[in-house]
């Protein structure tokens, strides 16, 4: 069984271990599949949290 570290291939839309497809097509490294496996739903909340972080510093 693979062991980590765990990547979020962009491309085929799973998760992959250090052998899977290239670094541009891919997110992580992750610990463990699990954070892999929502690597695209904790892009979302940090997006999320550093633009109201801007909207926050802009003042409005």
């Amino acid at each position: 069984m693979a062991q980590g570290p765990w990547f979020y291939c962009l491309k085929h839309h799973t998760v992959e271990d250090r052998d899977g497809c290239a670094e541009r097509h891919r997110l992580g490294p992750y610990a463990t599949r699990e954070e892999a496996e929502h690597a695209l739903q904790s892009v979302a909340e940090r997006e999320e949290q550093l633009t109201e972080e801007d909207r926050r510093w802009q003042g409005d």
